[in-house]
């Protein structure tokens, strides 16, 4: 039973919900095990407490060919401020341009990697390196990560967000990963598959940078 205001009157239940996050809710969707999802969370993580609350950024799993339907199934149970988004690795995925394509025809955005989220995480430490499979981009670039933070990369670090910042530069990472992107266009390059190296991941990340700082700005 619906409990009464001040003024006696009843409250309708939909009063009594989570208050709708006015920066957005993403609901992001990736076929990994730990790797995506620590990064994003950590993203999560480092937003200013006070605009905590006011972004909600939520992630969960799906199998590669099943992104785009479980992210669209879960948004579509908050229509009014969902954020869809699937972000995976080119990897092994045969048919990756074709769930790119079906993502944007279904209105999903999309944080791809080709090959994998490593070369997004190469450019904070200002270069986007030539690796050519996703077995050599980790390799290499665990051994740029060990170079520039004295640690050992750990697909499953938990704070591989914070290390990131702290030892890279996000803003520079933003802009080679788009500086990149508009070389392939340039050489009228245009399947994601045929973007190596190349993601947008860095899509998602200054998307949810620049509300927070134009929030910041207005407070």
């Amino acid at each position: 039973m619906a409990k009464s205001d001040r003024t006696g009157k009843r409250k309708p239940r939909e009063a009594f919900r989570t208050r709708v996050p006015d920066l957005g809710y993403y609901f992001i969707v990736t076929d990994t095990k730990e790797t995506e999802e620590n990064y994003l969370y950590g993203l999560r993580d480092s937003l200013p407490k006070e605009l905590q609350g006011r972004i909600v950024i939520k992630v969960s799993k799906a199998k590669t060919q099943d992104l785009v339907r479980s992210c669209k199934e879960q948004a579509a149970l908050e229509p009014q401020y969902g954020q869809p988004w699937i972000v995976f690795d080119r990897d092994r995925v045969v048919n990756f341009d074709e769930i790119i394509a079906q993502a944007q025809k279904e209105e999903v955005s999309v944080g791809w990697s080709n090959p994998c989220i490593e070369i997004w995480f190469d450019a904070y430490f200002g270069k986007m390196h030539s690796y050519n499979d996703s077995v050599m981009c980790c390799r290499k670039f665990g051994e740029t990560y060990e170079q520039r933070t004295g640690q050992e990369y750990h697909k499953d670090n938990q704070r591989i967000y914070a290390i990131l910042n702290r030892f890279g530069n996000e803003d520079q990472a933003i802009q080679i990963a788009d500086n990149r992107l508009r070389g392939y266009l340039r050489d009228d390059i245009k399947n994601p598959s045929e973007m190596c190296p190349g993601t947008t991941v860095q899509r998602l990340v200054d998307e949810i940078k620049e509300k927070v700082k134009n929030t910041i700005t207005n407070l």
